[in-house]
């Protein structure tokens, strides 16, 4: 399609609590960078990209925005047939990785791409086709036996050492090479080299019923399990139209907080460990361990697994009796915890300065969720875009400026704090009524949920085929998104830094590795 855009049509959004609506809109791959660019100029942010067969050998992508004004999520589609499509990472960093994803389980790739390398898909992976082509066999992918050539640093250099460190790493850590060009203690440059265990999740949606989808969402991210359940509900419920009762929206509110809470208890602990404060890392790690103790208590299980589904909750939770005095005993302990490693001063002299982010480079390269909040970028998606029972709850978003691993810190401990007043509050005003309603997308139909999780933004795109069955899953998750802006704060920094640094991301590469 050439000349002007135009909105076909309207799909419903979250329709459970807010009456928002994703546009979407026809665009010819000629007028891609110039709808870009004016995205830039209004304020708005690119989110991701993901490509689809609308038919055997019909190739769609399909662009998710963010508006400023109106506020609201757009879609632009793109249909390239013999086109070359440009890459859009020169306008929108961002968008980089996404493209260079579609490219390696496509075989799509983008015109004038900055970065025109693998990501996915190592050296030495041969594929007959790549695994989303329909020719595709469901096999995993066969290896060769070549080994990973090391870029050599060339020129007068000669002084750099080059230490690839992993993919197996100590402890139960999960698998990924990291690439450290060093000089005595400085870093020069550094490159991780993730997806050694990349499961295709999006692929093992395909031909599941919508409501089995759900099982498969809580295992995309082990320690996400509700933010991807609920994320993957809320796009099927807005396919099928149908909005969840009140309760069940106030209570997936609670869930997804007591989610937030045991995540960001895990990361207090493991910050102390990296800055040797073990003492710091048991207590931090104890306090994480009660707060699972909850989860199990309220739903059977630790990680909050088997509670939702689309059109609701699978059962009736009763937290009221019990849950309020329970988490007011964890929150004055968490609050204590918190001060008294503010006041460890080998803990700030370990995290002020130390991996800087600057607010243009999180906001150009997509950092998301606390990272990004630490920086001075104020998002949020339970504040900007709400969803569950968020627009009826009082929330406070902590916003730093440093970018540095102290700032992270502080976000994530005063996040802790905003979680139990949440929490609190939906415990009182917890209204009575159904926890469920029949949820049944009709076949074609398709839809967008998202949630913001411990680590940042969560998008799930939902397309059904003719039969009901699930045709196509995309999961923009947040990890993803902090993966690609980390480097950006080891390059020119100290080694002895680098896992203080990391620890202060809070990053998954499960959540990554989808």
């Amino acid at each position: 399609m050439s000349g002007e855009t135009s909105v076909d049509r309207i799909v419903p959004v979250n329709a459970a609590t807010l009456p928002q609506a994703v546009a979407e809109t026809t665009v010819g791959p000629d007028e891609l960078p110039a709808k870009a660019r004016q995205l830039w100029d209004e304020g708005g942010r690119m989110q991701t990209v993901y490509a689809r067969w609308k038919e055997p050998r019909r190739l769609e992508l399909r662009y998710l925005v963010s508006r400023p004004k109106p506020k609201g999520f757009e879609t632009w589609i793109v249909e390239p047939g013999r086109k070359r499509v440009p890459s859009l990472a020169d306008i929108w960093p961002l968008i980089g990785w996404s493209e260079r994803e579609v490219t390696d389980l496509f075989g799509f790739a983008f015109a004038e791409h900055p970065e025109p390398f693998r990501l996915v898909l190592h050296k030495g992976a041969r594929v007959e086709h790549p695994p989303f082509d329909p020719r595709a066999s469901d096999m995993p992918i066969p290896v060769s036996g070549e080994r990973r050539t090391v870029p050599a640093v060339a020129g007068d250099k000669e002084d750099v050492q080059l230490l690839p460190y992993g993919p197996v790493r100590a402890d139960v850590v999960e698998s990924g090479e990291f690439l450290f060009f060093y000089l005595g203690e400085h870093i020069l440059h550094y490159h991780p080299q993730l997806f050694f265990k990349h499961r295709g999740m999006e692929k093992r949606f395909e031909g599941l019923e919508p409501q089995a989808g759900t099982v498969l969402a809580e295992r995309v991210s082990g320690v996400g399990s509700v933010a991807h359940a609920l994320a993957y509900c809320q796009a099927v419920e807005a396919a099928a139209g149908c909005a969840v009762p009140k309760r069940a929206a106030w209570l997936r509110v609670l869930l997804a907080e007591m989610e937030r809470l045991y995540n960001h208890l895990h990361y207090l602990g493991h910050l102390a460990d990296t800055t040797t404060l073990k003492v710091g890392q048991a207590e931090g790690r104890l306090l994480e361990e009660r707060a699972k103790q909850l989860n199990a208590r309220l739903t059977g299980s630790r990680f909050l697994r088997s509670v939702l589904k689309p059109g609701g909750l699978r059962r009736e939770l009763l937290p009221k009796d019990w849950l309020p005095d329970e988490l007011e005993a964890i929150r004055r302990e968490a609050a204590r915890y918190a001060q008294l490693l503010s006041d460890t001063d080998s803990f700030l002299d370990r995290l002020i300065t130390t991996g800087p982010l600057s607010r243009k480079v999180a906001f150009d390269q997509g950092a998301t969720g606390p990272v990004e909040r630490a920086s001075g970028v104020d998002r949020d998606l339970r504040r900007d875009y709400p969803y569950a029972a968020y627009a009826d709850l009082p929330l406070t978003v902590p916003v730093e400026t440093a970018g540095d691993a102290y700032a992270r810190f502080k976000v994530r401990a005063a996040e802790i704090d905003a979680s139990f007043v949440l929490m609190q509050r939906a415990l009182l005003l917890l209204p009575d009524g159904p926890i469920d309603v029949p949820c049944r997308a009709h076949g074609g139909s398709h839809g967008l949920g998202w949630a913001e999780s411990s680590r940042g933004t969560l998008f799930y795109a939902v397309h059904l085929g003719k039969d009901g069955r699930l045709d196509r899953v995309k999961i923009k998750s947040p990890s993803f998104s902090n993966w690609r802006v980390f480097p950006f704060t080891v390059h020119d920094s100290n080694m002895m830094d680098y896992a203080i640094n990391e620890a202060s991301f809070g990053l998954t590469i499960a959540g990554c590795d989808r």
